[in-house]
């Protein structure tokens, strides 16, 4: 939270942050001034059914059908679940099991493409119509997910118990991930999309006020953005402190609210729902132009990287093209990754579609993790020190090489995050965040049974 502090015999204040964090070398210099250009596929596109969390879509097309840009290929298989679009014209080659991002085999549908992007035609109810059904409606047709990474269907999140209880709708420009600069391209570039989304977010939660968060190595960022808002009652800026993970969702709302939850809890339980800055861009579109999601900005970056950019990339795309739409590699890299180095997938080809929950790709000359040689812990409790949720990562490790899942449970491993604040400090090189995530899947596992 924000506060004034005394500082040399003056007020000054503070920035909104959160206990704990880490401050890695951020490598947003190699494509923060790299504008957003417009990539369109050559190749094949293909569209897996698992693109978000929940139930994978459900074809609605078979193999030779005709589709068009913008036309719906996949139904929402059940609530927790989202539409999935066409992101060029042309033929469905097949409905087949392929590689994506996250190194997992999903039934994708597989489009021919003509390479002629003729559109399918798009309609909106004129917005001033629109009831607040009218506009969740528009949404989930839109098969809009969170693009921050997770993917969870937009129209489930915008769809509490308890909507009268929606206090904050908070918008996450922080893009704490180091490398990643899409959201900040965005705010540049774009600003005035991010208001009127927001904007329709606040319209179903008439009692919300709107919070857009977004750290203090964006100065220009904030400053175009706080123009826009300038004597708006219902929006205003919260400049963040710059740490990581200031963007996880737990951490942004305490730094700008004050209020805390864990993994039992959902933030609007805190009376707050989170988006970040690509997805309420994402509504506007839906709700205002008709548009369902069939394209994100991807940042293409890393040392390895001739020409790093920042890409609006139509869903399906193989990744390959966008490397070399970015100029290919300048050395064959070490270790490549989807999305940040410290919560991304390492990947082990790039003959993979770049999804809905795709936002980077990012490509390192050296494997600096590989070579590092864990030992035996020192007990310097730096990752006590840098844990956002308040754990004690050092007991939960010596737990999770036991697999002993219910002391795991009993000690709040549950609330991990899985930032990976642990290892990056970890002077004993201790793989933390791997341990724990594993723990997670066998506590979920055991559930099932």
């Amino acid at each position: 939270m924000e506060k004034n502090v005394k500082k040399k015999g003056r007020l000054k204040m503070a920035l909104f942050t959160f206990s704990g964090g880490v401050h890695p070398a951020d490598g947003k210099e190699f494509a923060k001034n790299s504008p957003i250009t417009e990539y369109l596929p050559k190749g094949d596109v293909v569209l897996p059914l698992g693109q978000h969390i929940g139930a994978p879509a459900q074809p609605i097309v078979s193999k030779g059908d005709q589709v068009l840009v913008g036309q719906k290929v996949a139904e929402a298989g059940g609530f927790v679940s989202a539409n999935i679009f066409s992101s060029v014209s042309g033929t469905v080659k097949a409905i087949e099991p392929r590689m994506t991002p996250a190194g997992a085999k999903v039934n994708s549908i597989v489009i021919e493409n003509d390479g002629e992007f003729k559109e399918a035609a798009f309609e909106a109810k004129p917005y001033d119509q629109m009831s607040k059904d009218d506009v969740l409606a528009a949404i989930k047709e839109a098969g809009i997910v969170g693009l921050g990474g997770a993917g969870f269907p937009t129209h489930v999140k915008l769809a509490p118990k308890d909507p009268d209880a929606i206090e904050y709708i908070i918008v996450n420009g922080a893009e704490c991930e180091p490398y990643i600069t899409g959201d900040y391209r965005i705010l540049m570039e774009t600003p005035e999309l991010l208001i009127e989304g927001l904007n329709i977010v606040l319209d179903m939660f008439p009692k919300a006020k709107g919070i857009i968060g977004i750290e203090d190595n964006k100065k220009d960022a904030i400053a175009k953005v706080e123009a826009l808002v300038k004597g708006d009652a219902r929006i205003s800026v919260a400049t963040l402190k710059t740490k990581y993970p200031q963007g996880a969702e737990r951490s942004l709302i305490y730094a700008t609210t004050g209020r805390s939850i864990n993994s039992s809890m959902l933030p609007a339980d805190a009376g707050c729902i989170v988006d970040n800055v690509a997805t309420i861009v994402a509504i506007k579109e839906a709700v205002k132009d008709g548009k369902p999601l069939y394209e994100r900005v991807v940042t293409v970056t890393g040392d390895a990287i001739k020409n790093p950019s920042n890409f609006k990339v139509r869903t399906g795309t193989n990744v390959q093209e966008l490397i070399e739409a970015a100029g290919g590699f300048k050395t064959q890299p070490e270790k490549i990754i989807s999305g940040g180095p410290m919560m991304g997938m390492a990947m082990f080809t790039t003959d993979v579609p770049a999804v809905k929950t795709f936002s980077c790709f990012l490509a390192f000359t050296k494997d600096e993790v590989a070579a590092n040689q864990p030992s035996n812990c020192i007990r310097c409790g730096r990752c006590l020190d840098v844990c956002p949720s308040l754990l004690k990562p050092q007991i939960l490790y010596q737990i999770a090489l036991k697999n002993d899942t219910e002391a795991f449970i009993k000690n709040q491993g549950m609330d991990c995050i899985e930032c990976g604040c642990c290892s990056y400090t970890c002077p004993a090189k201790r793989n933390m965040t791997q341990a724990f995530k594993k723990m997670k899947y066998l506590v979920s596992i055991n559930k099932r049974k």
